[in-house]
């Protein structure tokens, strides 16, 4: 990425911006209309793949075209795929349990406080932690091996998060549908080898793009570097594991299972 690429990779991410600024303030509407702010959780798929499809229009003729289809391909699939599951899964619910505590404190208007903390915080977070998308995507270097080296590592972490990803919440959801299971823990399947696969998921996807972004050069791979910490500590200690555990550790038999399980990168479960 030369100097000249930097000015094209700027109106790069001011478009991305405006593109994730129509994609959540759409999903502000909506969520005003039905009184449920859940549905911002379905924006943030749709906000990351709506970067990736504008990156790759706005960016034809800067980088490796083959790069750029890449990481369009990627992303996407991802996002969507996120959405769909997190639509389906909200479908017939009231309002998410986050939303209603931290819109019980809003300090005036309840929906100019959800747009502040909600859907604008969101989408600053999908134009930040899309930068690998879209420096990848301004990439000169030829996608051929073996100079692609960082594109197929990429690649390859990338799947083993959608798998760990999608086939953990498919797993999840089949449980919680069988009366049966009903008030217990899931424990099987992937979910005996990290307590969470879906946010594990998470984390290779995005370190995987990261590493097809490296092949920009250093400077711009040190910039994308933020994406990956940023979703690392949102997973980890921030609103991902952390806080969801919070809320399991009261629940019957959770702290037989977090014993043997492990509590984020998969191993087998420990017997005992």
């Amino acid at each position: 990425m030369n100097e000249l690429r930097w000015g094209a990779f700027g109106w790069n991410v001011a478009v991305s911006a405006g593109v994730v600024l129509a994609v959540v303030l759409t999903a502000f509407l909506i969520g005003v209309r039905t009184g449920k702010h859940r549905g911002v959780d379905v924006a943030w798929g749709l906000g990351f793949a709506a970067v990736a499809v504008a990156t790759y229009g706005v960016s034809a003729g800067e980088g490796d075209a083959a790069r750029r289809l890449l990481v369009t391909v990627l992303t996407a699939v991802w996002g969507v795929r996120l959405a769909v599951h997190i639509g389906r899964r909200s479908r017939g619910h009231g309002e998410d349990p986050r939303y209603e505590q931290l819109l019980a404190k809003a300090p005036g208007n309840r929906q100019w406080y959800a747009l502040r903390m909600v859907y604008l915080l969101q989408g600053a977070l999908i134009v930040l932690v899309s930068l690998p998308v879209q420096i990848a995507a301004y990439a000169t270097r030829p996608l051929s091996l073996p100079l692609s080296f960082f594109a197929v590592a990429g690649a390859v972490v990338w799947a083993v998060g959608l798998f760990f990803e999608a086939v953990g919440d498919r797993q999840l959801a089949r449980f919680k549908t069988d009366p049966a299971h009903r008030g217990r823990l899931m424990d099987r399947g992937l979910w005996s080898w990290t307590r969470h696969p879906n946010y594990f998921g998470d984390f290779c996807v995005w370190w995987g793009l990261f590493l097809i972004a490296c092949e920009a050069g250093p400077l711009p791979a040190l910039l994308a570097l933020v994406s990956p910490l940023a979703m690392s500590y949102l997973l980890i200690g921030g609103s991902g594991k952390a806080l969801l555990e919070r809320h399991m550790a009261e629940r019957p038999g959770y702290a037989a299972y977090a014993a043997r399980t492990s509590g984020f990168f998969p191993r087998p479960p420990r017997r005992g």
